[in-house]
């Protein structure tokens, strides 16, 4: 069984790789110390197997990429049902259901999926 299927590549995945999130709590004036700190998230989506769980997910990964994954978030989609007019009538189909999967690396991996074109 074959656990990834292909990389989800699009822009609202490609600006989650290289997001900046801000952790701690910002000081005030009554004497708390500012504990903001940055911390950049890299997470990349993949289509997977819809069988596959969690923890298969993140050995493929992990073997595939050569990365650290320290969070793996999944979600199932339903096809769609999609119809259209001819000259024979109404055609009626489905697009495919699928499964996809969220991969939060270790701070300083990163997954470049252009080094080998």
């Amino acid at each position: 069984m074959e656990i990834i299927e292909r990389p989800i590549v699009t822009e609202k995945f490609s600006a989650l790789s290289s997001r900046t999130i801000h952790t701690g709590k910002k000081g005030n004036k009554k004497g708390r110390p500012d504990t903001r700190a940055t911390k950049t998230l890299a997470q990349f989506a993949f289509v997977v197997n819809p069988n596959a769980n969690k923890i298969q997910i993140k050995e493929a990964v992990e073997s595939l990429y050569n990365v650290t994954v320290t969070a793996v978030n999944t979600m199932k989609y339903a096809g769609k049902v999609k119809s259209r007019m001819t000259k024979a009538g109404v055609i009626a189909g489905k697009t495919k259901t699928y499964k996809k999967a969220v991969v939060t690396l270790k701070e300083g991996d990163n997954i470049d999926f252009y080094s080998n074109i």
